[in-house]
């Protein structure tokens, strides 16, 4: 059999191949027809043509990881083979369990925008899922976070939500800062309470493997190795918007869920969510989902009431457009009374 010597130059094989050789061991175990020898930076393969050059590529995906953190772990070499596969089963099935639930229960996409979320999180780390409520947006994101999580791709999970009011004030909410922001996270706790055991839960979330916090939060944060999902971003203005995606680290996943008629700010026109997938939505790595109303998989008169609020919406919108561009009738001068 032909042989192949690989050198890893420009950084400690140390820190490629592990202490003792673990991460190479690891990695050699996808190729068990290899004989693998390393020697300080050489590393000497003696396998067939095909298997030397599958060896050699995924090695290179290895030293690009590299890049991006400061030495690699057994996970990595994992994350390196376990995720194309499982990116290959959500390609040929849309349908394919994401993971189960606390009853045992199948938790995987209901239709086909939902599918188009799974499939997107494996091809680019920027998501945005647009559309409105009931259509299992944050619900699809919080269950690829935790199955994430198991699968040991990622170290924590960090879900957040801009804190703003929706008919109450925080400050004459009662409770210190935690319990009077806890009513705006709650839906976040809902879901991660489904996909995973109560006392287990609240072990990650008190080592801080699941972080929940307002979107103020986030200032000065790098995230990396994370899957990080903001909730209800309709409610951020653009510069918030921008602070969060900023946050982004080397081997970060966000994912971005906002519905736009939806926006409880003080104006309208002060959410920043369109405009800023307006400005991102063609760069590499980014993913636009946009939910409709047939996309509800809520209570089959959810669908009704969101039609029927944006019929409204839409005939107002007419009748303001056309105010606007009807001038009005100068007042006729009043009479002088005679004395």
């Amino acid at each position: 059999m032909p042989k192949k010597t690989l050198l890893i130059e420009g950084f400690d094989p140390i820190d490629i191949l592990g202490i003792n050789n673990r991460n190479l061991e690891a990695f050699c175990s996808y190729f068990p027809s290899a004989d693998v020898i390393s020697r300080g930076n050489q590393i000497i393969i003696d396998a067939s043509e095909q298997v030397i050059s599958d060896f050699e590529k995924k090695f290179g995906e290895l030293l690009q990881k590299r890049m991006h953190k400061s030495f690699i772990t057994p996970y990595d070499v994992e994350d390196l083979f376990d995720r194309s596969e499982v990116k290959e089963i959500f390609e040929t099935d849309g349908n394919s369990v994401i993971l189960y639930s606390n009853e045992g229960k199948p938790i995987k996409a209901r239709n086909r925008n939902q599918a188009e979320m799974v499939k997107a999180y494996f091809d680019n780390d920027l998501i945005f899922a647009l559309g409105p409520a009931g259509t299992g947006k944050t619900y699809v994101a919080i269950a690829l976070a935790v199955r994430a999580l198991k699968n040991r791709e990622i170290k924590k999970i960090i879900l957040t939500r801009p804190a703003v009011e929706a008919g109450e004030r925080l400050g004459f909410l009662p409770g210190d800062l935690k319990e009077k922001l806890d009513p705006y996270l709650q839906p976040l706790y809902d879901a991660l309470e489904d996909m995973i055991p109560t006392k287990k839960l609240q072990g990650f979330i008190a080592d801080g493997t699941i972080q929940i916090a307002p979107l103020a939060y986030m200032r000065g944060r790098t995230l990396d190795r994370a899957c990080v999902i903001l909730d209800e971003a309709q409610n951020t203005n653009l510069s918030q918007l921008k602070m969060f995606l900023t946050r982004m680290g080397g081997e970060a996943k966000f994912i971005v869920t906002g519905d736009a008629t939806q926006v409880d700010l003080p104006h309208q026109e002060d959410s920043g969510l369109l405009k800023g997938v307006k400005l991102v939505e063609n760069l590499n790595g980014v993913k636009v989902i946009r939910f409709g109303s047939g996309d509800i998989v809520r209570h089959p008169l959810v669908t009704k009431i969101v039609k029927a609020f944006d019929a409204y919406e839409a005939k107002k919108t007419q009748k303001d457009d056309t105010a606007k561009k009807t001038p009005a009738k100068a007042e006729k001068p009043a009479k002088k009374q005679v004395e």
